[in-house]
């Protein structure tokens, strides 16, 4: 029974292991089920062993038993990609995106960032016809930038929410959805998969106190006591962490950056954070506004090798900026290296380093530098998925 069901959740990505599905035919045979409630619940409890998988198991639920489609994205999540979408585009060419959404271009300078998305989606919503080319109505076609699978890279898929009343409320709430893979990062999550970084080594004295060893020991002596001293664990790892902290295009994710940023200068014993926009050319900074401290790149490259180097960074610009001498957009960015190549040193004498890229992962393929700079770093996407991936990265032996 439920073979599909248990397909489509393996298909999606939820790891589910043919024991469990056997485990969950036998509560089935013991009339542990009585209602498609029960089911839920059951199903969930035996099937899905994290909860950063509920939510996808309440999209599959949703979609097998009550027919909702999948991946149909609720307003904010819409909100939230059509803002970054519209920043990214105000960026590269406002005229072309005030054409497009049929404003006067000084008009749409006067909007604030959320007037701007609200007048996208109640766009959306007036449109009562099916569309499939042209420039003009958000469709599937065409070249408009708010499209599906027109000309412009900036195009995205915009789906509507199931009008399918019956679907069982606790699976279409998407309570879970903090908790995805996908979903963002809080301090917590990011916590829990960075501490995994950390190199505990005991050092210094013998001066804190083993309860377990001296519990046993004592046991050993027939209760005489015996106190057990241990060193203090330190942590031994180095890391760099690099952040591009300027430009339109890493707007969107100041947040989740914020968040990395704050646990990593917690957590770390040795950090040295730096900054940068866009890439790195002949300097970094240790101030967030790129004015004073900076450090040469030859200078970092002096570090210990088994320091851990982390990017973080949208990795989009224009290729000029990336690969050409004094390519950089900035006068003090002027280099007679091109970046590229101070990117490649970077990774030659950092065994274990990764870029950390905000920016959702299917829309890497329509920015050309973001494959050019994958060619040179490990790069994973910004998510609890991805951070744990790179995580795994850091800590190899490769």
């Amino acid at each position: 029974m439920f073979t599909q069901f248990f397909y489509t959740l393996r298909e999606k990505g939820v790891p589910v292991s043919p024991t469990s599905f056997l485990r969950l035919q036998k509560a089935l045979g013991l009339g542990m089920v009585t209602s498609l409630e029960d089911f839920y619940t059951v199903a969930r409890s035996i099937l899905v062993k994290s909860e950063r998988y509920f939510d996808l198991y309440d999209q599959i639920f949703a979609y097998h038993f009550k027919g909702v489609a999948l991946e149909e994205p609720d307003i904010e999540e819409i909100s939230d990609v059509v803002r970054a979408m519209l920043e990214d585009w105000l960026n590269k060419d406002p005229g072309a995106l005030a054409r497009e959404l049929g404003i006067d271009e000084k008009e749409m300078q006067k909007m604030t960032p959320e007037e701007l998305v609200q007048y996208f989606l109640d766009r959306l919503k007036d449109q009562t016809e099916e569309h499939h080319g042209g420039h003009k109505w958000i469709g599937t076609g065409g070249t408009s930038p708010v499209g599906h699978s027109g000309y412009h890279p900036g195009g995205m898929r915009v789906g509507g929410r199931s009008r399918n009343k019956s679907a069982m409320k606790v699976a279409m709430d998407r309570r879970y959805k903090a908790y995805s893979l996908d979903g963002p990062l809080t301090q917590r999550q990011m916590g829990e998969a960075l501490k995994r970084l950390r190199q505990m080594v005991p050092e210094g004295p013998k001066d804190i106190v083993n309860v377990d060893k001296t519990i046993y020991e004592t046991m050993r002596n027939a209760g005489e006591v015996e106190i057990v001293f241990d060193r203090r664990m330190t942590d031994r790892l180095k890391v760099i962490l690099m952040i591009d902290n300027g430009g339109w295009s890493m707007d969107p994710y100041i947040s989740v950056v914020q968040t990395l940023f704050s646990y990593a200068r917690t957590q770390f014993k040795d950090l040295k954070i730096y900054y940068f926009h866009n890439t790195v050319y002949d300097h970094v900074w240790q101030d967030a506004e790129r004015r004073h401290k900076a450090e040469a790149i030859e200078d970092l490259l002096r570090k210990e090798p088994d320091t851990r180097l982390i990017m973080v960074g949208d990795a989009s610009m224009a290729p000029s900026e990336l690969m050409h001498q004094n390519g950089g957009i900035y006068y003090f960015h002027k280099s007679s290296v091109a970046s590229i190549e101070r990117l490649k040193m970077l990774t030659r004498t950092f065994r274990h380093s990764v870029w950390l890229n905000p920016q959702p992962e299917w829309e890497w393929r329509h920015t050309w530098t973001i494959g050019v700079i994958q060619d040179v770093f490990p790069m994973f996407e910004l998510t609890l998925d991805g951070l744990e991936k790179a995580v795994r990265h850091l800590v190899s032996r490769n």
